[in-house]
């Protein structure tokens, strides 16, 4: 399976000049552990902010037009497509098997082992212990087949990264190595459309917006 979505190009601007908070910092991450494309277009970025910070220094200017280049060659498809495996899965030396390495330090066991909280029929969350200092919040959600999220949108920003399983909602279908990467602008109900669980790791600079009612009075009690 192809990966199909990958993190807005200000976000991957935003984290190769480490200004991310860190839970999306970590979605992020995790997203380019499979995702060449992503890579590359971190490297591009990290680059060009080196060469911004050599013009104001003075010392190698920047061509002109360099910036719209940049974006560009970030929006590009990349000539090699990338084919993302049935789930995200990097086992390795010193790494959780069945976890990116990104998010290994934040978790005391695999995947697979986690003592998931129930917060409604076939949802389940495990939320993820940030720095003192972060500002935004993490958490893996897994939804059983054939159950979702309610209609919502978001106080800001929210990444969403497919660890395993499959959901679909008014953008499209979402698998392994996906990334949502929605605003405050954005309202869905995602689906899960895979025959297993469908994990997912969110990243979510403020609490959601449900639409529904029952949504609106379950959010106190689940936190998200």
């Amino acid at each position: 399976m192809k990966i199909a979505h990958h993190p807005d190009t200000a976000t991957l601007m935003a984290y190769a000049a480490g200004t991310l908070d860190e839970a999306f910092a970590v979605a992020v991450s995790c997203h380019l552990e499979v995702c060449d494309e992503c890579r590359n277009s971190v490297r591009w970025a990290a680059a060009l902010g080196g060469g911004f910070l050599c013009e104001e220094t003075g010392t190698t200017p920047l061509s002109e037009g360099a910036f719209g280049r940049l974006l560009e060659r970030i929006s590009a498809t990349s000539e090699t497509p990338h084919t993302a495996p049935d789930r995200v899965s990097l086992a390795g030396d010193g790494v959780t098997r069945g976890t990116p390495r990104a998010l290994s330090g934040y978790l005391d066991t695999d995947l697979e082992l986690i003592r998931w909280k129930r917060i409604g029929p076939g949802v389940w969350q495990k939320p993820i212990s940030l720095s003192p200092g972060a500002s935004s919040s993490l958490r893996l959600l897994r939804i059983a087949p054939g159950r979702g999220v309610p209609e919502h949108g978001h106080g800001g920003q929210e990444i969403t990264l497919i660890l395993s399983g499959a959901y679909r909602d008014e953008i499209g279908y979402f698998g392994p190595g996906d990334v949502a990467d929605l605003d405050e602008h954005v309202e869905h109900k995602p689906q899960v459309v895979s025959d297993e669980d469908c994990i997912c790791l969110a990243a979510t600079e403020k609490p959601t917006r449900f639409k529904g009612i029952a949504g609106r009075l379950l959010q106190p009690f689940v936190g998200i």
